[in-house]
C-alpha cells in the first residue's frame, strides 16, 4: 500500500515541510546603514541572487514607497510595504536607517518618524538581512527580532506562512497603496476568512461581514505557501484542511506570489524565470488560481457591495469584476470605479415636485440590488409595476419577475448583473425635456432610509387599509385593559396601559388614557390625533384608533414589546454599541420624516428616551405626540408656551422666542449623548462634579482628546472610537445655543450615516438642566 511506502512518506513530508527548513542565502546589512528616497540613487538592498530588493521605489514624481519587490523582472512587482495608516508614499529625501543601537526607522525629509519596526524577543539587533526568499529580517545573537514575513501587507510568497491572528490588507486601488476595503484573516480561532469593511464610516475600520470562510474553527493552524507552489490551510499536525491551489509550480522555474487585490479576490500568480539564457514565455504574470470565485456575490448589510453605491458588478472575460453604472448614472470618479455612481439628472422629487410624466423607465435584464427592497408586491402585472414606480417618488427602480414587483430604495447597494438572475429591471430616468441637473452629493443619500409602511399602501389589495383611525367605545377599551390594571408608564397628565383587543387574533396594544380633563388635556388630545393621523413611518409608533366619549379621552397604539429607550438604556441590560447606533439612526430618520416629509411639518417638542419606544427588533419608534406642534404649509416657526422635559428643552423656550424644528434637533443632541454614554444627561450623585452634566463633560472630553472616557467600559465602542468621535461632534452641533447654528435633522441623519463630513463644532455654553 502507498501509505506504507517510505518513499511515499518522504514525498509527503517534503510537501509539508515548513518553509524555514529550506536553505536560505542573504545579504547582510550592517548597523549604521541607511537608504534615502531619491531618483537615480542606489536606494535598495538586494538579496544575493538579485531576485528581491528592499528599499525605496518611485511611484510618482517626487513620491516613493518603502517596499520589498521582485527585482529581476521589468515590472519590479511589490510584495511588502510597512503598515502605515493612510497614504504610504513618502517624499524625496525620506530615509530608512538601521541605527547603531539597532533601531530600524523610517523618517521623512525633516527627520520626523513615520514608522519603525516593533522588535520582539530578547537581545540586540546585530545586523539586518535581505533573504533570497523575499524576507527581510532583523537578527540578534539568538533569534530574529523582526521579519517582514511576519508583517505581511497584501502579498505572500513561497516559503511564507501566515499563523493565527495574521492578515492581509488589500490596497485601495491598483496604484494606491493606502488601506482598502478588503481583509484576509487567519483568525485566532482557526478560521480562514475574507472580510469587507465599509467606506460609510469615514476612517473607521469597521468590519461588516465575512464573504468567504474556510469553516475550520478550532482546526486551522496556519496558512502555507510552500516552495513547490502549493497554497493551503493546515492543522497543527500538518494535515491539509483546504487547498487554495493544487497545481504544482516550481519556484526554481517561476517567481510566484499570492495577493489580496483591491477588488477583494486572493489570486495566485506566476512569472517565468530566465535560466541559462533561456526565456520562458509569456514574460508576464499569469494567474494560476483565485478565491472567491465570484466577488460580485458580496451582500453587505451596511455597505455597498463589491462595487460602490448605485452601481452594479459583473464579470468580464478576464474573470475580474467590472463595476458599471445603470442608465442615467455616471461614476463619482471615473478613475476609481469602485466608488460608485451618481444620478445624472435631478432628484426624484419627494418634496412635492414629483410628476410621473417627467420620467421614463429604461429596461435592463438580469440585474438586482439585494437588500435594498422597500416594497414587494405579488400577483401584479408589469404595467402595474411600471406605473407604481413612476408615480412613487421614492422609487429609483423596480425589478419585475414572475408576476412579482420589487421596488428598490436609495442608495442602491450590492448591485450585480448575472445571466442566472432573470427578470427585468425598470430604471427610472428623467425624460430628455425635463429638468436635467446634477444633484448635490447629499441628495443621493436623502432617501436612503425610506419607510416600507408608507409605500405598502400602494399595493392594490391594501389600497385603503390604515388610511383612517378607528373610533373605539370606552367599554371595549376598558375590557381590553381589564379595567386599566396593567400600567406601562405614566406621564404628567396621562397613563399608558397594556391591553388586548379581540380582533380575531388577540392583538396586543398600548392604550394611553388622559387622566385629567382640563383644557390643556383636551388640547393635547386633539393635537395628538391631528399629528399622528397624518403620519406613517417605520420609526414612528402607529396610532390605531382613539376614544372620544363623554369625559373619556384615550389613544390606542400598536404595542412595543421592548418598552421605552429609557428603561432599556438606563437599566441593567444595556444595548450594545451597534444597537445604540441603530437607535440613533432610526430616531433621526423619524424626525426627518416629521420635519420634511409629512404633508404638514410637525415639531415633536418632547424628544427624550421615555418617548422613544423599541419594537421586537429594537427599532426606534418615536411616540407621544401630545406636545406636537403642526406648522402650516410655508410656516417655519411658531410661538407657544414652554413645552418639553427639563434637560432636553432648547434654550429658545426660556427666552420666549419663536420655536422651530431646531428645538427637536437640540433634544436629539442630548439624546444622542445619552446613547453614546449609556447614562442620563444629568446625574447628581457622581463623585466628580465635572461629569454631572453630560453635555459639558462630553465637550470637555472631546476638546481634550479623551473620548475613551465616555465609553471606557464599552469595548465595542472603544474599538469604534472614530465613530464615537463623529457622534459626539454631531451632538455638539445639535446643542448649540443659537438655533441657526444647529443642522437640520436631514443633515444630522446624513452625518450620522457617514454620507457627509462633520466639521469641527464650535464650543457650547453651559447646558441648563
Amino acid at each position: 500500500m502507498a501509505s506504507s511506502s517510505p518513499y511515499f512518506l518522504y514525498l509527503i513530508l517534503i510537501f509539508l515541510l515548513p518553509v524555514y527548513v529550506v536553505a536560505q542565502t542573504y545579504q547582510k546589512i550592517e548597523l549604521g546603514s541607511s537608504l534615502t528616497a531619491a531618483l537615480n540613487m542606489n536606494s535598495s538592498w538586494r538579496s544575493p541572487s538579485g531576485d528581491f530588493a528592499f528599499g525605496f521605489q518611485q511611484i510618482r514624481a517626487g513620491e516613493f514607497l518603502l517596499a520589498i519587490w521582485f527585482d529581476n523582472i521589468p515590472e519590479k512587482t511589490i510584495i511588502w510595504s510597512p503598515p502605515i495608516d493612510g497614504e504610504k508614499l513618502v517624499e524625496e529625501g525620506s530615509k530608512i536607517q538601521l541605527s547603531e543601537d539597532g533601531q530600524f526607522r523610517l523618517t521623512d525629509a525633516r527627520g520626523e518618524k513615520l514608522w519603525d519596526a516593533q522588535l520582539t524577543g530578547s537581545g540586540n539587533v546585530l545586523y539586518a538581512a535581505m533573504f533570497d526568499t523575499g524576507n527581510f529580517v532583523l537578527v540578534s545573537q539568538d533569534s530574529n527580532l523582526w521579519e517582514s514575513f511576519n508583517q505581511p501587507t497584501d502579498t505572500i510568497v513561497p516559503t511564507q506562512i501566515m499563523k493565527r491572528d495574521s492578515k492581509l490588507v488589500a490596497r485601495y486601488a491598483e496604484k494606491n497603496y493606502s488601506r482598502g476595503r478588503f481583509r484576509f484573516l487567519m483568525q485566532g480561532d482557526g478560521n480562514l476568512v475574507f472580510y469587507v469593511t465599509s467606506f460609510l464610516w469615514d476612517t473607521v475600520d469597521l468590519i461588516n461581514r465575512a464573504y468567504w470562510a474556510s469553516n475550520t474553527v478550532n482546526q486551522g493552524y496556519q496558512f502555507v505557501f510552500n516552495q513547490s507552489g502549493y497554497i493551503y490551510l493546515a492543522d497543527n499536525n500538518g494535515s491539509i484542511l483546504y487547498s487554495f491551489t493544487s497545481k504544482e509550480t516550481s519556484s526554481t522555474n517561476y517567481y510566484q506570489r499570492a495577493i489580496l487585490e483591491y477588488d477583494g479576490v486572493l489570486r495566485h500568480y506566476v512569472y517565468p524565470k530566465t535560466t541559462n539564457g533561456i526565456t520562458r514565455n509569456p514574460m508576464n504574470w499569469s494567474m494560476q488560481g483565485s478565491e472567491p470565485s465570484n466577488i460580485c456575490d458580496i451582500k453587505e448589510t451596511q455597505g455597498s457591495g463589491a462595487c460602490g453605491y448605485n452601481s452594479y458588478c459583473s464579470f468580464g472575460d478576464d474573470q475580474r469584476p467590472k463595476c458599471s453604472c445603470p442608465p442615467g448614472y455616471s461614476f463619482f470618479d471615473p478613475d476609481d470605479k469602485m466608488r460608485g455612481c451618481k444620478q445624472d439628472f435631478d432628484t426624484l422629487g419627494c418634496n412635492g415636485n414629483h410628476d410621473a410624466d417627467d420620467f421614463e423607465l429604461r429596461e435592463m435584464a438580469n440585474m438586482d440590488w439585494p437588500q435594498t427592497d422597500y416594497a414587494y408586491f405579488k400577483g401584479v402585472t408589469e404595467d402595474w409595476c411600471r406605473q407604481t414606480c413612476l408615480t412613487d417618488c421614492f422609487c429609483p427602480l423596480a425589478v419585475f419577475k414572475d408576476d412579482e414587483c420589487t421596488m428598490k430604495k436609495f442608495p442602491l447597494s450590492n448591485g450585480r448583473m448575472d445571466p442566472g438572475l432573470g427578470g427585468k429591471t425598470l430604471i427610472k430616468m428623467r425624460k430628455d425635456n425635463s429638468k436635467n441637473k446634477s444633484p448635490d452629493k447629499a441628495t443621493l443619500w436623502l432617501v436612503s432610509r425610506l419607510s416600507y409602511w408608507k409605500r405598502r399602501m400602494l399595493q392594490p389589495s391594501r389600497a385603503n387599509q390604515g388610511t383612517s383611525l378607528r373610533s373605539f367605545p370606552f367599554k371595549e377599551l376598558e375590557e381590553a385593559t381589564n379595567k386599566f390594571k396593567e400600567e406601562l408608564g405614566k406621564g404628567a397628565c396621562s397613563t399608558v396601559y397594556r391591553g388586548v383587543l379581540d380582533t380575531g387574533n388577540k392583538n396586543m396594544v398600548a392604550i394611553k388614557k388622559l387622566d385629567k380633563m382640563m383644557t390643556e388635556s383636551e388640547l393635547e388630545f386633539q393635537a395628538e390625533i391631528r399629528a399622528i393621523s397624518k403620519t406613517n413611518h417605520k420609526n414612528l409608533v402607529q396610532l390605531l384608533g382613539f376614544c372620544n366619549e363623554g369625559q373619556h379621552r384615550l389613544l390606542v397604539y400598536e404595542y412595543m414589546s421592548n418598552g421605552s429607550l429609557a428603561s432599556y438604556l438606563f437599566g441593567n441590560l444595556r444595548p450594545s454599541w451597534y444597537q445604540r447606533a441603530q437607535i440613533a439612526f432610526g430616531t433621526a430618520r423619524g424626525l426627518v420624516y416629521l420635519h420634511e416629509e409629512c404633508s404638514n411639518q410637525i415639531i415633536h417638542c418632547d424628544i427624550k428616551p421615555q418617548n422613544i419606544l423599541l419594537d421586537d427588533s429594537l427599532t426606534a419608534r418615536i411616540s407621544d405626540f401630545g406636545l406636537a406642534k403642526l406648522l402650516k404649509t410655508g410656516q417655519t416657526r411658531t410661538v407657544t408656551a414652554i413645552r418639553g422635559t427639563k434637560g432636553y428643552v432648547a434654550p429658545e423656550w426660556f427666552k420666549n422666542k419663536p420655536v422651530t424644528i431646531k428645538v427637536d434637533v437640540y433634544s436629539f443632541g442630548i439624546l444622542l449623548l445619552e446613547l453614546i454614554c449609556c447614562r442620563r444627561s444629568f446625574e447628581q450623585d457622581l463623585e466628580d462634579e465635572n461629569q454631572m452634566i453630560l453635555a459639558d463633560w462630553a465637550y470637555d472630553c472631546y476638546e481634550e482628546g479623551r473620548l475613551y472616557l465616555l465609553v471606557q467600559e464599552d469595548e465595542e465602542a472603544i474599538q469604534d472610537i472614530k465613530r464615537v468621535e463623529r457622534f459626539v461632534m454631531i451632538a455638539i452641533w445639535c446643542i448649540q445655543d443659537d438655533p441657526f447654528l444647529r443642522p437640520t435633522m436631514k443633515r444630522v441623519s446624513q452625518m450620522l450615516e457617514g454620507a457627509v463630513e462633520v466639521p469641527r463644532p464650535p464650543s457650547i455654553p453651559s447646558v441648563n438642566v
